[in-house]
């Protein structure tokens, strides 16, 4: 028992060395990894494409291509370009920057009346008792916020129905009134504000354009608009 014992051992270290040696190798030639990843990739097949070779997106290159135009098409010559509007001090500083820094621009000053706000009105009455008696009925309406104006002005007993800033709101006053039975009121200016100045520049484009738009950027408050 013991002899076959000892030749199992022997024959097993015996096994254990061929196997360290490679001499066993023939015997599993074709399961080794070279031969099997060989025969799986094709390396003679696989070619390598560059990163930077990657073709751009046709969106990514309309894009690109359309940009140049974009910028160009903003330096487009403008026949007419109104900005303000300024008061005296603004209006001459930003003259003389104009002058300095676009020689060849042609531009002309406009004065312009803003209006601080507008009155809602019923027409003078030509008497305070012919405005007391239509005070009355206005009262009866269940309008109560008006007056009757008794100033030396052309409205003179007439009757003040609100006072507005934008001819919006008070044209939306004129037809509420409407609705409540109210009819023959009328939009008129109350005040006008001192005189304000813009400036009308012609054929405006390219580097006179650039130029225009870093001195404006001074004047953030100025409005840029069509010439009317």
């Amino acid at each position: 028992m013991l002899k076959i014992i000892f030749w199992l051992l022997l024959l097993a270290n015996a096994a254990l060395f061929a196997m360290q040696k490679g001499y066993l190798g023939a015997l599993y030639s074709n399961g080794r990894e070279p031969t099997r990843i060989g025969k799986q990739l094709q390396a003679d097949k696989i070619k390598m494409t560059p990163a930077d070779a990657a073709p751009v997106p046709a969106a990514a290159a309309a894009v690109t291509s359309a940009a140049p135009a974009a910028a160009a098409a903003d330096l487009t010559p403008v026949a007419c370009t109104e900005v303000g509007n300024f008061n005296a001090a603004e209006a001459r500083r930003f003259s003389s920057q104009l002058a300095e820094r676009t020689p060849a621009v042609k531009f002309v000053r406009r004065e312009i009346q803003e209006v601080a706000s507008h009155m809602v009105y019923l027409p003078s009455l030509g008497s305070k008792e012919a405005a007391d008696k239509k005070a009355e009925e206005v009262r009866r309406l269940g309008i109560t916020d008006f007056f009757v104006i008794q100033d030396s002005s052309a409205l003179r007993y007439g009757i003040s129905l609100g006072i507005f800033k934008t001819d919006e709101a008070a044209q939306k006053q004129v037809a509420s009134l409407a609705k409540r039975g109210l009819s023959g009121a009328k939009v008129g200016t109350r005040s006008v504000s001192s005189s304000k100045v813009a400036f009308q520049l012609r054929d405006l484009g390219g580097d006179a354009k650039l130029a225009f738009d870093k001195i404006k950027a001074d004047f953030p408050s100025q409005e840029v608009r069509s010439c009317p």
